[in-house]
């Protein structure tokens, strides 16, 4: 563990965008675990009020990466998603704030109205390109990158979720602002589906050697699926911080939980359903149903099952994504 710690200082040098204004907040949740007879102490990381581009996750990732960008000169950000993809719009936002185009291939049907993420993506000059499936999309942003390049642009390729090592970085420093605010969590549960925001947890709390187990809700793969991809993300993040990478991927089991999918991505289910309305009512907070409505759904399962009464602290990372609740 001291010889991974010294990814630290490599960390530290790497550029990233300002665009978080500073520490997300962290409160407490003492209503919604009255109501639920939750033991442990319950916490939530607000990653939902990161004041650029209507916050979220994607924020800490796309801050390390279009720096990256920009370092190679790029004038073109293109990345894959859904309709309604909060990476889709926070890469927009970026490359808005630094004067580059944003091309976006999605899967589904054009809407006939835009709301939600759509909508916003209009707003920031996003071009859109449709195709009809997932496994169309890394194929077509790959062709439009060789058109940008064969028209003299500088395309940037961002895979989905910005879920590589690269990006996953952004959430190592999140451990570390963590840490700084005084909060070390026994437990800490996010919605997890691309990897990379739980890889960077992981490794974040391995290089700041915490005791933290991480815990993902799946919003759709199941947890073996959802291992390999985390793996190769923090194998990838070592080797980024100059460490060895299976070191790295060995230091925390990578834990993840499907009960929570239901129907599918994106499809509500009863649990998530009342995890919404109890964030709302308990505690003035709000949840997408494709991701941290069934995030909560999971918070709230494990507390009530008994699952986490040996934790002292539990925490919610609330990765944002309330732009949904309005497509």
């Amino acid at each position: 563990m001291p010889v991974l710690s010294t990814g630290l200082a490599r960390l530290h040098e790497i550029p990233a965008l300002d665009l978080l204004g500073g520490p997300t907040p962290i409160h407490g949740m003492p209503r919604l675990a009255e109501r639920i007879r939750a033991a442990p102490d319950l916490l939530v990381k607000r990653d939902d009020v990161i004041p650029f581009g209507f916050g979220g996750n994607k924020v800490r990732k796309m801050a390390i990466v279009a720096a990256r960008a920009a370092a190679e000169g790029a004038d073109t950000l293109l990345t894959v998603g859904g309709v309604q993809s909060n990476h889709a719009r926070v890469t927009a936002a970026v490359a808005a704030r630094l004067g580059m185009r944003c091309v976006l291939v999605a899967n589904g049907r054009e809407p006939e109205h835009l709301s939600g993420n759509a909508l916003l993506d209009a707003l920031l000059g996003a071009e859109v390109h449709y195709v009809p499936s997932r496994e169309e999309r890394a194929p077509a942003m790959a062709a439009l990158a060789e058109e940008i390049r064969g028209a003299g642009g500088r395309p940037y390729e961002v895979p989905l979720g910005a879920s590589t090592p690269l990006g996953a970085l952004g959430f190592v420093k999140a451990v570390g602002e963590l840490v700084g605010q005084g909060i070390v969590p026994d437990v800490i549960i996010h919605s997890t589906s691309s990897g990379g925001t739980q890889a960077g947890l992981l490794a974040g709390c391995a290089l700041h050697q915490l005791p933290t187990r991480v815990i993902g809700i799946s919003a759709d793969d199941p947890p073996g699926v959802i291992a390999v991809a985390v793996r190769a993300i923090i194998e990838g993040i070592g080797e980024l911080l100059d460490i060895d990478g299976h070191a790295l991927a060995d230091a925390q089991p990578i834990e993840s939980v499907d009960a929570y999918v239901g129907g599918g991505y994106g499809i509500p289910t009863p649990a998530s359903q009342e995890a919404s309305e109890l964030l709302a009512r308990t505690e003035g907070l709000f949840v997408d149903h494709a991701y941290t409505a069934k995030a909560a759904a999971g918070l709230i399962g494990l507390l009530r099952s008994g699952a986490l009464d040996e934790a002292s602290t539990v925490l919610f990372w609330h990765t944002g994504g309330q732009v949904g609740l309005f497509a």
